[in-house]
């Protein structure tokens, strides 16, 4: 989807500006969209705003940035309304394209900011990066002669993009080097995988890391996989791991979620601001056999992933293991505009198939099975804790607040998983193993 914008260079910015605004309200007003008096009202803030950029562009103390100016004037208008409305200048815009994407032109390493230095999270796996030796914790000083000290990453990730075969210098500093390095790496065509798969005992784990292009067809290879590992014999079952899985495409989403589900059954039901309720619903295709499931959750599995969590939990295709996921119940568009700016727009909120909004709520999955705490107590992070969120309006009680029953007693640590650390893992593959008539040990 694209919103072209456009200014006249030969008019005053402020009355450009206005003019510009102007044009964007008329039409929806003509469509009888919006009364006279509401297209008035609107008018008398443009003329507002245009005169507040005139006397900052002509009487401010210091030259000012114009597009510095709109990007914070589009920042703070979206600022009003949900978390996840936003604007994203070109090259957040771009770092998104990417991960929803899943490839680009670079090197293949995750970057992190600390303090005012660029540091390496981790290099992926064959990949330049990985290649040429990198580690966590090296601080990243220059790109192609390019100080990094006080960029936000994906400023830096940008500069490290490129066509594949174009060569870029990197300047490091790591602990025990006694002055910077300096690293000449070849750029690869990057590809990164959403879905990674094991095998315990005849039970598949499958992680998918999030949903992006070709998320359900890599699912699919996976399980293929997974099969061949075991002998050319049907999974004895599966755990489905959405654990910090942030979400990503609606459409994927729908994907795997039809991929366990039989024909005709609803999966989610969006809600936009006119018009009917959108229902998307599972086809009778290239389903799954019907081997047991766990779904692994947690307070970072959001949005695309509370979406398969919560059909595969209404229709009873799949028992959900973990803690409470994150709670957000609504779903945006990407919108690139003329510049290579981006903006990310909540159009609907979305139901599971039982009617539920797991908006706030989330979804409590049916055993709860805590992780190791990875930070201070209370301190995970869910939609209800984040300003201007969406209130879940329903007054019923919804399932997601309803109390969840203690593991069987039957489940027990079996022999292929009583090494596992992770505990939720763990935990499923030990219930699954222990189902009256598993094959899966």
């Amino acid at each position: 989807m694209r919103s072209a914008l456009r200014t006249t260079s030969s008019r005053p910015a402020a009355g450009a500006l206005l003019l510009l605004l102007a044009l964007l309200v008329t039409v929806p007003a003509r469509a009888g969209e919006r009364t006279r008096e509401a297209e008035e009202e609107t008018y008398r803030q443009l003329e507002l705003f245009a005169r507040v950029l005139s006397y900052v562009e002509n009487n401010y103390v210091d030259p000012v940035d114009r597009q510095k100016l709109m990007y914070g004037a589009v920042k703070g208008m979206l600022e009003t309304l949900d978390p996840h409305t936003v604007f994203m200048p070109p090259d957040v815009y771009a770092q998104m394209k990417i991960d929803t994407t899943g490839e680009y032109g670079g090197l293949g390493v995750e970057l992190a900011k600390r303090g005012e230095d660029v540091v390496v999270v981790a290099p992926i796996d064959d990949t330049p990066a990985a290649r040429a030796g990198l580690k966590p914790g090296d601080i990243l000083l220059e790109v192609d002669g390019v100080s990094t000290r006080g960029m936000e990453v994906p400023s830096v990730l940008q500069l490290l993009h490129g066509p594949a075969g174009k060569k870029v210098l990197l300047t490091l500093m790591r602990e025990g080097f006694s002055a910077p390095r300096e690293l000449l790496l070849l750029r690869d065509h990057i590809r990164i995988e959403s879905v990674e798969g094991a095998l315990y005992g005849g039970i598949a784990h499958v992680k998918l890391k999030n949903f992006q292009d070709r998320t359900d067809a890599s699912l699919r290879k996976q399980l293929k996989r997974l099969r061949a590992l075991n002998g050319g014999r049907e999974l004895g079952g599966l755990v489905l791991d959405l654990r910090n899985n942030p979400g990503g495409l609606l459409e994927e989403a729908v994907a795997v979620s039809d991929r366990f589900l039989p024909g005709n059954l609803t999966i989610v039901t969006t809600q936009g601001r006119r018009g009917p309720a959108s229902v998307e619903r599972s086809r009778d295709r290239d389903t799954e056999p019907a081997f047991p499931m766990v779904v692994l959750v947690n307070a970072g599995s959001a949005s695309a992933s509370e979406i398969v969590a919560g059909a595969l939990q209404d229709h009873g295709r799949a028992v959900l293991m973990g803690t409470p996921t994150f709670g957000k119940g609504s779903v945006q568009t990407l919108i690139e505009l003329e510049d290579g700016s981006g903006l990310k727009l909540t159009i609907a909120r979305y139901a599971t198939p039982s009617g539920r909004s797991i908006q706030e709520r989330g979804i409590v999955p049916d055993f709860t099975v805590e992780e190791p705490p990875s930070g201070p107590p209370g301190q995970e992070l869910r939609e209800r804790d984040l300003a201007r969120h969406f209130r879940n309006a329903s007054a019923e009680v919804s399932r997601a607040g309803t109390p969840r029953r203690p593991l069987p007693a039957w489940v027990r640590a079996w022999e292929v998983t009583s090494h596992l650390e992770d505990t939720p893992l763990r935990v499923a593959l030990d219930y699954l193993h222990g189902l009256p008539g598993s094959t899966g040990h």
